[in-house]
C-alpha cells in the first residue's frame, strides 16, 4: 500500500509541476508585480496559491461526476484534454508562453492574485482538463492520497519559485526563463501525447468489447 502511495505521489508531483508550467508563471508574475513592494508580492503569492489549490482540489474530485453528468467517457475526455494540452505545449515550445495567457490585463485590477495569476496563468483550460482526467484515473485510497499530496507539493514548489522569482530573473535572465519554459513545453507535449494515445487505445478497446 505504501509503495502504491509513494509511486503515485512522485509521479503526480512531477506531472502537476509541469502542468503548472512554473517558469512561464514566474515570468508572468514578474511582469504583473513589477514595482510592487515585497510584502504585497508575498501576499499575492499566498492568495494565488490558495486559490489555485482550492480550484485544483475541486477539479481533482469532480471529474467522474462531470463525465457521468454530461454523458461522456473518460477515454473521450482524455483525447479532448490531451489535444488541448498539446496546443498549450506547442505554444510554450514556440513562444515560451501559454496561448490562453500571453498578455497582461488591459485594465487596472485591485487584485491580480486570483485573476489572472491563479486563473488562467497557473491553471488554464488545458490544466483544468488534465487535472480532471488525472483525478478520475485514481481509484484506490493510496492512489488518491498520493495524487492529492502530489498536487499540494507541486503548488508548494510553484509558490517557492515565485518567492525566488527575483533571484531567478537575476540568475537566468528573461532568456533563461524563456528557454526553461520551452523545455517545460516539450515535456508537456509528451504528456499530452500519452494522454491522447491512452484515450484512443481505451476507446478502441471498449468499442471492440462492445
Amino acid at each position: 500500500m505504501f509503495e502504491v502511495f509513494f509511486s503515485t505521489f512522485v509521479s503526480s508531483s512531477i506531472r502537476f509541476v509541469f502542468l503548472l508550467a512554473p517558469f512561464f508563471v514566474v515570468t508572468m508574475f514578474l511582469a504583473l508585480t513589477r514595482g510592487l513592494p515585497v510584502t504585497e508580492k508575498r501576499s499575492i503569492i499566498r492568495r494565488s496559491s490558495v486559490s489555485a489549490l482550492i480550484l485544483g482540489l475541486i477539479l481533482f474530485f469532480v471529474g467522474p461526476l462531470l463525465f457521468s453528468a454530461i454523458g461522456i467517457t473518460l477515454n473521450s475526455f482524455r483525447i479532448g484534454a490531451g489535444s488541448l494540452l498539446f496546443l498549450t505545449a506547442i505554444s510554450l515550445v514556440t513562444n515560451g508562453t501559454r496561448s490562453h495567457a500571453t498578455g497582461l490585463p488591459d485594465e487596472d485590477r485591485d487584485d491580480i492574485a486570483v485573476v489572472p495569476l491563479a486563473i488562467p496563468v497557473m491553471i488554464g483550460p488545458a490544466t483544468i482538463g488534465a487535472i480532471l482526467v488525472y483525478g478520475a484515473e485514481l481509484n484506490s485510497v493510496p492512489e488518491v492520497a498520493g495524487g492529492l499530496l502530489g498536487l499540494v507539493s507541486a503548488l508548494l514548489i510553484m509558490a517557492t519559485l515565485l518567492h525566488l522569482s527575483g533571484y531567478l530573473e537575476t540568475a537566468l535572465g528573461k532568456t533563461g526563463l524563456n528557454i526553461l519554459s520551452k523545455i517545460s513545453g516539450l515535456i508537456l507535449s509528451a504528456m499530452a501525447a500519452e494522454m491522447v494515445l491512452t484515450g484512443i487505445a481505451g476507446f478502441i478497446a471498449s468499442t471492440s468489447a462492445a
